[in-house]
């Protein structure tokens, strides 16, 4: 199951060379992030977006609106796919234009559907009482057949919807019909806790009946909180399948597993001793960035300490000016809070 994320500002031919940049889209593929999608509004964003193309180990893809030439110049790059909304490109012609190039360069295609795209009749059906989450299906519906047409099978389908019930519903639907791979999520989900829990309400639904093949938390929030959001949600999805016993096939199972570090911090309260919202911060991308299968606890006082913690691999937390480093319960280190980190580094590297 792949994570996606989307970048968040407009691209410039200087951060083809900014240095901070490249790093920080090589750290999120170190955090789970799996495609990379940016905007390309115009003909010289294609240009920038393919020459970072060819800077990065990520897969990126170009997301294109109304003019279907952009579409046809990001591919003359290492672009890894191609985002088009048929709705908005220009007509069956334009879209078996970027389809011939799609298949001749071997770049897969997401069709994007949303509700602001919809075609002007199933726009006024929707108006006379046709509902959204059908009036999506139907709209993809009709992109796979000029798909199907063309002879073009390298493609996902992605209906987005800003409503919970308007993206599990749409999905079901198409899911019921056809067995198009689909990319879930929830357009303008909003800020960051508004839109985490909206998310995870209408991917936790779908996920567990075995619908998805990629995702994306859309989030008015930074891009590495929508990829560590992305990976809990799968994380949460997995837990229930497996609590509850679904009789997913397990290939589809397995796609809901993913290997990675378990971070359980306390909220932090009157009886804190240790900054738990300060290390986490500090330490966030770091631990999402391990491959490994191990638990890492951040804990505010001894109440929350090493008992209520033990299950952790390597744990830490704080009583005045000391600061207690614990492995399944166990305390192994009492040191000063200013050696917090340089401390904890060590250990970890123990693991």
């Amino acid at each position: 199951m792949v994570v996606q994320t989307m970048w968040k500002d407009r691209l410039s031919f200087s951060d083809v060379e900014d240095e901070a940049l490249i790093r920080r889209i090589e750290t999120l593929g170190s955090m789970g992030c799996g495609l990379l999608r940016f905007a390309v509004p115009d003909l010289q964003t294609a240009e920038i977006l393919g020459r970072l193309a060819e800077r990065v180990s990520m897969p990126l893809v170009a997301d294109i609106h109304f003019d279907h030439k952009i579409a046809l110049r990001c591919m003359d790059f290492l672009i890894a796919k191609i985002r088009i909304n048929p709705g908005n490109i220009g007509g069956k012609e334009k879209t078996c234009a970027v389809l011939e190039k799609a298949a001749a360069k071997n770049i897969p295609i997401r069709i994007g559907v949303n509700a602001g795209s919809l075609p002007i009749d199933l726009r006024r059906r929707a108006e006379e009482g046709m509902e959204q989450a059908e009036a999506l299906a139907e709209a993809a519906e009709r992109e796979l057949a000029v798909f199907e047409e063309f002879g073009f099978s390298d493609f996902l389908v992605s209906m987005k919807a800003s409503g919970i019930a308007d993206t599990i519903k749409a999905n079901r639907i198409l899911a019921g019909r056809t067995d198009a791979p689909l990319h879930l999520g929830v357009t303008e989900a909003g800020p960051l806790t508004a839109g985490v829990a909206r998310s995870t309400a209408a991917l936790l639904a779908l996920l567990a009946e075995g619908i998805g093949d990629t995702i994306r938390v859309s989030l008015s929030d930074t891009v590495e909180n929508e990829v560590i959001a992305g990976r809990e949600i799968l994380r949460a999805a997995s837990e229930l399948a497996a609590a509850e016993k679904r009789t997913l096939d397990k290939a589809k199972s397995a796609r809901l597993y993913r290997k990675g570090v378990n971070i359980v911090s306390c909220p932090r309260c009157g009886r804190h001793g240790f900054d738990t919202h300060g290390f986490t911060s500090r330490w966030l991308s770091r631990l999402y960035a391990l491959d490994r299968d191990i638990t890492v606890a951040v804990m505010g006082c001894e109440v929350n300490g090493p008992q209520e913690a033990e299950h952790a691999d390597l744990g830490i937390t704080g009583a005045g000016e000391k600061v207690l480093i614990f492995r399944r319960g166990k305390v192994i280190r009492t040191i000063d809070a200013a050696e917090a980190d340089a401390a904890f580094e060590e250990e970890l590297q123990k693991i």
